[in-house]
């Protein structure tokens, strides 16, 4: 395709292996029906410290495979291809490689098994198969880390997926229960075969494209859907990869973009982010001695949390990403991990860890290894620590640096939304989940070697994400204002930061023209359902250039969304939300490498780049890719919502720019940081504030000439000692 990748009208939930295309033999059901059960294989106990670690997140998340079922069913069509479609686009969203359905014989049932009788009333299971990690080179120090811990990586991400897949299936009032190796009641391998996922091959299974690198898992339920049939023992053969799975049948991942990920280091991403020019300083004027370090409690989300912005707002703020059943089930798996994000290094730091350029390759290899999509380091500014916690607590800086990995929310799964309905907040919570895993496994490998380190996530971070994607080099300030647009995957990620001492070679800002591109791209703007981005001129606030927006509206828009969850609305928009790899559009790909590659045709391709998203169809909701139901949860019962945005993109929208105002909420109108009480929000006073703002050319000429820093850049001093904050307004929503 030229425009669009060649996945474009393939439904999301068959997912990227082309699995439909293989032989199927029934015959296989009665003679798995007739084999005995076989307990499911374990490795003795993992001596790695690396597999150590993933496994202690395994058993975190084993807490999550049973529990309890919603009192009430939610509503569901009589047919069952939608569950299907539901139940598999959830465990591929979660980034599970295969998913195959199948009836549970009584035969599959472990014969030590606990309350048999009722286990067996969930005739239906739902089998993943996770593939195993490319390890790093063997002279990447890595690899030492990682060699012993595939297996353990892998039985962990599948313990994730599976949690979450069972906990979404309760929430819509069916049992589930999910099985993982060491911990489950059915023969997974025998579930595998009968789900059409694998076949039989000697003592064990393999997978036509996988072969046997692979770790499996199942949720068994009650709820019931339509079983996959089994592979025949020929799928195996050759035919398999062949060229047409070399070229991407049926729209599928090709062989070809596998491969061409397969010979990529391992310290770099699956994309050529080597490729875009680097700089001493990110492309936006960062005034460093003048920014203020803020407070938690100042943040927007943490102002409805307490009251500010009014009594809905308070409400809907501990729900509003997780009212739906699928993200609520990742919401109780992202609970989870926070007492683990920090704690004191073992001991003095072990050898091997003196090379700061060896350092920086392997830990980057070890985030791609566990899952990151692209990752940079650099040293940590002043202003990137928040100055208080949520409590009032100074926080005093602990660490230099901060690796800083960015979880891709999913192309697909964006192109079947609207950006702003029920799939939204699922969007945000998995990637904040990926990211607390991963970042949180480093840190305690690193702690347990001797290093310093926190993981720094959504739900518990001591440090501002944004100024640190930009000093890690991935990424620019865009016209969304308070956010990094990547060149490869556009505004579509989450980041998470792993803060350390470990001694590495840092990354530099990059430079792929993006201010050139938001300065003519005014699409974002134009499609904001509640006209928070600006339309004219970047200004200077809190000593950043950057396209204010304003977060007032934007913050209470995503609290209170009554016809989603949450808002996501201009990253589905940007037309640098893409899919750029082998499999992308050929003009789509041209596009961004001209982007990337000659800065100097910016000025012309830009216009032409815009008009042309916009004609193309760019934005609009791709119905083949919607795989999820629109589900609302109210007092823990899934129910249809009263209503659901169907926003597409509508180059005809006009907005005009003259009456579209900025609220300006500079750091002397931020709430006290130990104010646990409501701090009513002046909005006249922010509008107002408009008057204080400077260009980024008269900030950069005070500065120049030795002027004072603004007044309005101080922020609002603790109103006394510490209050310990109470009520539900002092709670995060994650704890």
């Amino acid at each position: 395709m030229l425009i669009h990748p060649q996945s474009k009208e393939r439904p999301f939930h068959i997912g990227p292996f082309p699995l439909e295309v293989l032989p199927r033999d029934d015959g296989v059901l009665e003679r798995e029906r007739q084999t005995p059960p076989r307990p499911n294989s374990s490795e003795a106990a993992r001596e790695s410290l690396f597999a150590r670690a993933a496994d202690h997140y395994r058993e975190i998340y084993l807490r999550f495979v049973d529990g309890k079922v919603a009192p009430a069913r939610a509503p569901l069509p009589d047919k069952l291809e939608p569950r299907v479609a539901d139940i598999k686009g959830a465990a591929y969203f979660m980034d599970a490689s295969q998913v195959g359905i199948c009836r549970v014989p009584d035969s599959a049932w472990l014969p030590d098994s606990e309350g048999r009788a009722e286990k067996t009333a969930q005739a239906f299971a739902v089998v993943i198969l996770v593939a195993y990690a490319r390890l790093p080179e063997p002279d990447n120090i890595a690899y030492g880390w990682t060699r012993d811990a595939v297996r353990a990586v892998a039985e962990m991400r599948a313990a994730e997926i599976i949690a979450v897949l069972a906990g979404h299936i309760r929430c819509m009032g069916f049992a589930a229960r999910g099985h993982v190796a060491g911990d489950a009641a059915l023969d997974l391998e025998k579930l595998a075969v009968l789900s059409g996922v694998a076949v039989r091959a000697g003592e064990g299974i393999e997978n036509p494209y996988l072969g046997p690198r692979f770790a499996v898992a199942a949720v068994s339920t009650d709820y019931e859907l339509i079983p996959d049939r089994p592979l025949r023992a020929d799928a195996l053969g050759p035919g398999a990869t062949g060229l047409r799975y070399w070229w991407g049948i049926n729209g599928a991942q090709s062989g070809r973009e596998r491969n061409r990920q397969a010979k990529r280091a391992t310290h770099l991403s699956r994309y050529a982010m080597e490729t875009v020019k680097r700089a001493d300083r990110p492309t936006t004027l960062i005034l460093d001695d003048e920014v203020p370090r803020v407070s938690k409690r100042a943040a927007f989300f943490q102002r409805a949390l307490h009251g500010d912005l009014g009594e809905k707002a308070k409400r809907e703020r501990v729900r509003f990403a997780f009212k739906t059943p699928f993200s609520y089930s990742l919401l109780q798996a992202i609970r989870a991990l926070i007492p683990f994000q920090g704690g004191e290094a073992s001991g003095p730091p072990a050898a091997g860890f003196g090379d700061a350029a060896a350092n920086a390759r392997a830990i980057k290899s070890l985030s791609y290894f566990l899952g990151s999509d692209l990752t940079g380091i650099c040293e940590i500014p002043r202003y990137a620590w928040y100055s208080h916690k949520e409590d009032g607590t100074e926080i005093k800086p602990y660490h230099r640096y901060a690796v800083v990995m960015l979880i891709d929310q999913g192309y697909d799964t964006m192109e079947g939304a609207s950006g702003d309905d029920w799939i939204s907040g699922a969007q945000s919570m998995r990637g904040y989940l990926r990211g607390a895993e991963i970042a949180g496994i480093m840190a305690e490998f690193l702690r347990g070697s001797g290093v310093p380190a926190r993981s720094q996530t959504n739900a518990d971070s001591d440090v501002l994400q944004l100024p640190l994607t930009l000093w890690a080099g991935l990424g620019e300030l865009s016209r969304i204002g308070e956010l990094v647009l990547n060149p490869f995957v556009g505004p579509r990620f989450k980041s998470v930061v792993l803060t350390t001492d470990l001694p590495m070679e840092v990354d530099k800002p990059i430079d792929f023209g993006l201010q050139t591109f938001c300065g003519n791209c005014l699409k974002c703007a134009r499609e904001c359902p509640c006209n928070a981005i600006p339309f004219g001129d970047k200004v200077m606030f809190n000593g950043y250039e950057m396209w204010k927006p304003d977060v007032e509206r934007c913050a209470r828009y995503r609290v209170t969304n009554p016809k989603g969850s949450a808002c996501g609305r201009c990253m589905k928009m940007c037309p640098i939300n893409k899919v750029v790899d082998a499999d992308g559009g050929l003009l789509t790909r041209s596009a961004s490498w001209m982007g990337i590659n000659a800065l100097w045709l910016k000025p012309l391709l830009v216009p032409i780049a815009t008009w042309l998203d916009d004609r193309v169809g760019n934005g609009k909701r791709n119905s083949v890719k919607k795989w999820w139901f629109d589900h609302e949860l109210i007092d823990g019962v899934a129910v249809t919502p009263k209503s659901t945005n169907q926003r597409d993109n509508d180059p005809s929208r006009k907005v005009d720019p003259a009456h579209k105002t900025i609220a300006y909420y500079h750091a002397s109108m931020m709430p006290p940081p130990d104010e646990p009480g409501p701090v009513e929000v002046d909005r006249k006073a922010a509008l107002a504030a408009a008057a204080l703002i400077e260009t980024p050319g008269q900030a950069r000429s005070r500065a120049a000439s030795g002027g004072t820093v603004p007044l309005h850049y101080i922020p609002t001093p603790a109103a006394g000692a510490a209050k310990k904050l109470s009520g539900q307004a002092a709670e995060s929503p994650y704890k």
